[in-house]
C-alpha cells in the first residue's frame, strides 16, 4: 500500500479485493502480493541502504568540524565512533521487531509506533508518537533553515568574488526559505515511500557530492597551511569563556547525535524491503553498510575540518566562509546540500503525512474530502490522483515549518537541540524497552542489565546535550529579530 492512499479502502481487504480470485493458486497470487495482502515489496540491501544514507548524511555533517572543535583531537572522533556504535547496535534490535512473534512470518509493524504499540503498548505509545512526530517537524525546520543557508552561500560566494571580498554581501533569508517551501509543497503530494525510491537515490548522490567537496577543500586547506590545526582538548579558554566552553561541548554532543539520527523512520524503510531474506536480516546488512559509510564519511568530514580551521571551524563547513575559493567549487557542493535537503525532507516527512492521513480516514471514513482519490488526466503525461485531503494537510505544514524556520533560524542550537531531543528516546529507549519485550530477557539478567546501563548512559549524554543546546538558543534569541535574519 502506498502512504496516503484511502486507508479505509486498500489497508484491510482481501487479495479478491484487488482483482485476483479467492480460488487462485496461492503460489500464483505470492507473485503479485506479500503476506499481509500488500503489494509485493521490492526493496533491497541497497534501496535500504539509499534511504538511510539520504537520510543520515544530511546537514549534521556540515557541523561536525565545529562538534570536533569544541571537544578536541581525542573526545571528538571518540564520540563519533561512540554514536555510530550505538547507532548500529540500536537500529539491529529496532529492526528486530519489525515483525511481532516469528521473525520471519510474524505480523508486520508498518511504523515505528506500531512496533511500538505491538511490543510495549499502553502509554508508551502515545509518549512515543509525540516525541517521535515532534522530532520529524524539528528535523524539517532544521532542514528548511540549511537549504535556506546553502542557497544564499552561493549568492555571497559569488558576490565574494565579485567584489573582491570587499562587499560584506549581506541578504535576508525568508525568500530562500519560501522557495525552498514551495518545492516541498508540490513534492510533498508524492503518495508514499515506495514512490520516493529515485528521490533518495538522487539526494544520495548529492550527499556523497557535497560531502566529497567538503573533504577535499578540508584536505587542501591542511595542505596550504603545512600543518595540523586544533589541540588535544579542543577550543581554548580565551577563545571562549570556560562556562562557553562547557555549554559548547555538551552541544556538540548533541550535533553528533542529530547527525546519526535516522532510527526513527528505520521501521518505515523496512516496510519496502522484500523477503525472503528476512526483513531483519537485510535491514542489518543494510544498516552496517550505511554506519560504515556515513561514520567513514564524518570522521574525515570533521577531522579534516578541524584540521583546517581549528578553534575558528565554522558552524557550517560550506557556509560559514571557512573557504572562499574555488568559489564555482563551493557552488556546486551548496546546490548539491540543497538538493539531498529537499530529498531528505520528504524522506523524513513520509511518516508523519502517513500517521495524519491514516487518523484522518479512521476519523472521518465516510468523508469523501478525507478519503476519495480525484483522477486527473493531463495530455501527453500519465494520469494521477490527488487526494484533496492529502493536498491539504501537507501543504499546511510545509506552511507551518517555513514561517517557524524563519522565526528560529538558528542552524547549530537548532541542529544540536533536535539530536538532543531525539535521540536518546527513539533511537535507544524504545528500541531497547521492544527488544527485551520481543524477546522476553528476563528482569535482571546479564543482558537486560547491559541493555539498562546503554539506555541510562545515553540518557545523561542526552540531557547534556539538550542543555548545552538550549543555552546556545537562548544567546541567539536575543540578537535575532523575527522576519528580518540576514547572513
Amino acid at each position: 500500500m502506498k502512504m496516503g492512499e484511502n486507508t479505509a479502502t486498500k489497508n484491510h481487504l482481501p487479495p479478491q479485493a484487488f482483482g485476483v480470485s479467492v480460488d487462485a493458486d496461492p503460489q500464483s497470487d505470492s507473485k503479485w502480493f506479500d503476506d499481509d495482502g500488500r503489494p509485493k515489496r521490492t526493496g533491497n540491501v541497497w534501496t535500504a541502504s539509499a534511504h538511510i544514507i539520504t537520510a543520515v548524511i544530511g546537514s549534521g555533517v556540515l557541523s561536525l568540524a565545529w562538534a570536533i572543535g569544541q571537544l578536541g583531537w581525542i573526545a571528538g572522533p571518540a564520540v563519533m565512533l561512540l554514536f555510530s556504535f550505538v547507532t548500529y547496535y540500536t537500529s539491529i534490535l529496532l529492526s528486530a521487531c519489525y515483525r511481532s512473534g516469528d521473525p520471519d512470518n510474524g505480523k508486520r509493524n508498518y511504523t515505528y509506533m506500531e512496533a511500538v504499540r505491538a511490543n510495549l503498548g499502553g502509554v508508551k505509545v502515545k509518549i512515543c508518537g509525540f516525541v517521535q512526530y515532534v522530532n520529524l517537524f524539528g528535523v524539517a525546520i532544521g532542514y528548511t533553515i540549511a537549504s535556506s543557508i546553502s542557497m544564499m552561500a552561493i549568492k555571497r560566494s559569488n558576490c565574494f568574488h565579485q567584489s573582491g571580498g570587499k562587499d560584506p554581501c549581506r541578504m535576508n533569508a525568508n525568500p530562500y526559505m519560501i522557495g525552498f517551501g514551495i518545492a516541498e509543497i508540490l513534492l510533498s503530494q508524492i503518495p508514499g515511500f515506495d514512490q520516493l525510491h529515485w528521490l533518495s537515490l538522487v539526494a544520495a548522490v548529492m550527499s556523497f557530492t557535497y560531502s566529497t567537496i567538503g573533504l577535499g577543500l578540508g584536505i587542501g586547506k591542511v595542505i596550504e597551511n603545512k600543518r595540523v590545526r586544533g589541540s588535544l582538548t579542543g577550543i581554548s579558554v580565551g577563545t571562549v569563556t570556560q562556562t562557553q566552553k562547557i555549554w559548547r561541548s555538551f552541544q556538540a554532543l548533541g550535533d553528533v547525535a542529530f547527525a546519526y539520527s535516522y532510527s526513527v523512520i528505520l521501521i518505515e524503510i523496512q516496510d519496502t524491503v522484500k523477503a525472503p531474506p528476512s526483513e531483519a536480516k537485510t535491514m542489518k546488512k543494510a544498516t552496517l553498510i550505511s554506519v560504515v559509510v556515513t561514520t567513514l564519511f564524518y570522521m574525515f568530514c570533521g577531522c579534516f575540518g578541524y584540521a583546517a580551521f581549528g578553534d575558528q571551524s565554522p558552524g557550517n563547513l560550506l557556509t560559514g566562509f571557512g573557504f572562499y575559493n574555488p568559489y564555482w567549487l563551493l557552488d556546486i557542493a551548496n546546490t548539491a546540500i540543497v538538493i539531498h535537503l529537499v530529498g531528505a525532507y520528504q524522506v523524513y516527512c513520509q511518516p508523519l503525512f502517513a500517521f495524519i492521513e491514516k487518523e484522518a480516514a479512521r476519523r472521518f471514513p465516510d468523508s469523501d474530502f478525507v478519503t476519495k482519490d480525484i483522477k486527473i488526466s493531463i495530455p501527453g503525461l500519465s494520469a494521477f490522483n490527488i487526494n484533496l485531503f492529502r493536498m491539504v494537510s501537507r501543504t499546511i505544514f510545509v506552511v507551518l515549518t517555513t514561517v517557524i524556520s524563519m522565526l528560529l533560524p538558528f542552524f547549530n542550537d537548532i541542529v544540536g537541540l533536535l539530536g538532543a531531543f531525539g535521540f536518546w528516546p527513539l533511537t535507544v529507549y524504545f528500541p531497547v524497552e521492544m527488544y527485551i519485550s520481543q524477546k522476553k530477557i528476563p528482569k535482571w539478567s546479564t543482558r537486560w542489565l547491559c541493555l539498562q546501563i546503554l539506555s541510562v548512559a545515553c540518557l545523561i549524554i542526552t540531557i547534556a546535550a539538550a542543555a548545552g543546546s538550549i543555552a546556545g538558543v537562548i544567546d541567539d534569541v536575543k540578537t535575532i529579530k523575527p522576519f528580518k535574519t540576514s547572513y
